[in-house]
């Protein structure tokens, strides 16, 4: 098993690097993964703090300074409850501006039916619920930019 203090300071210098890349170009988002470590910078307001290690030990001592911010990748089991984005790309809750959304908090969901639709390279991909149960919450936002593995929706399991 790896030492903590080195994998924290690992962890440190990998921030580090990333975001002085981050501030030194265009690029609003940069994510490495080295080992069982990964780290995501991002350009803009917070959303959560923390490196993103496989192991919870990983976590760097100090927040980074005001600017990028450092987000941390969600394991599996944080998310065991939650149906992810198949792919990267533009998230939309419903066929069309005129329709309904696919589903609402509350909604009953099935293993199969349709959550969303995600636009990537001009073509809309339907994205199926690999789970059933209840929606609890809608992460993602109507015409969001979402990446594969982030969550969509929450559920309550049944």
């Amino acid at each position: 098993m790896a030492d903590p203090k080195a994998v924290r300071a690992e962890a440190n210098t990998l921030v580090q690097e990333l975001l002085a890349r981050l501030d030194a170009s265009d690029v609003r988002e940069l994510e490495v993964t080295r080992g069982t470590l990964r780290v995501k910078v991002t350009k803009g307001p917070p959303t959560q703090a923390a490196a993103a290690p496989a192991r919870p030990a990983a976590r760097p001592d100090a927040a980074p300074a005001p600017g990028p911010s450092v987000v941390s990748a969600a394991s599996a089991a944080q998310h065991a409850d939650a149906i992810t984005a198949p792919l990267t790309g533009v998230f939309y809750r419903s066929p069309s501006p005129q329709t309904p959304a696919f589903v609402e908090i509350g909604s009953p969901v099935a293993a199969g039916d349709v959550i969303g639709l995600i636009e990537a390279m001009k073509l809309f991909n339907e994205i199926r619920s690999t789970k059933s149960g209840t929606v609890r919450r809608i992460v993602a936002d109507n015409g969001q930019l979402v990446r594969a593995h982030q969550p969509l929706i929450e559920l309550d399991r049944s």
